[in-house]
């Protein structure tokens, strides 16, 4: 699913080969879905200020400059201090993704981080659907996709199928965009269908 090209200037989106593994300071800093999407914002689209964030998730511009001071001190954004004043502060993103393995940092933190991509991605789905679907070209509708799948696997399966996945994601990423090519979101989630069977009642 595309979303219409803001083009930054050159060297203001970082590469691909930034990504950041999460501590734990930086999953308890995402562990907000507003965050997180302010953060994805800027990692596809460039440099913004708070006002441009605000009205693009129709926040409050107080409640997106406390979030984004918020990623800011966790090491996430900084200011861009080559551009707008006092009164207009821009930001740009660090890295150009994040990496967490829950099998190394599991925990509240983890779970909780989980949740707020979660809850980023159920957002940008409602928004794809009432605002970018109805007005999308034809030739970028045409190669769109709004799919889920149901496999049956082993834990050892689902963690290969997952590197599989990513590693065809990260050939896409790593390589300079070609003309005529536009910023994508890929979203893929794998999780359990259903929650831990309840124990039988004991006899």
């Amino acid at each position: 699913m595309t979303q219409p090209r803001t083009e930054p200037p050159e060297g203001q989106l970082p590469s691909a080969r930034d990504d950041i593994a999460l501590d734990t300071a930086a999953l308890r800093v995402l562990a907000h879905p507003v965050r997180l999407a302010l953060l994805n914002q800027l990692r596809r689209q460039g440099p913004a200020t708070a006002r441009q964030l605000a009205r693009q998730f129709d926040l409050d511009s107080g409640a997106a400059s406390y979030h984004l001071r918020k990623l800011a001190q966790g090491g996430l954004i900084e200011e861009d201090t080559g551009r707008g004043n006092r009164r207009d502060r821009w930001w740009r993103a660090l890295h150009a993704g994040s990496q967490h393995d829950p099998a190394e940092s599991g925990g509240p933190e983890g779970r909780a981080y989980s949740r707020a991509v979660a809850l980023a991605a159920a957002e940008n789905l409602r928004r794809a659907a009432t605002q970018i679907v109805p007005v999308i070209a034809d030739e970028w509708f045409a190669v769109s996709t709004f799919s889920d799948f149901t496999v049956h696997v082993t834990p050892d399966e689902l963690a290969v199928l997952k590197g599989e996945l990513a590693a065809v994601v990260a050939r896409y990423r790593e390589r300079p965009a070609a003309d005529g090519s536009a910023p994508v979101i890929v979203q893929f989630q794998a999780f359990p269908a259903e929650g831990p069977a309840a124990p039988e009642p004991a006899p």
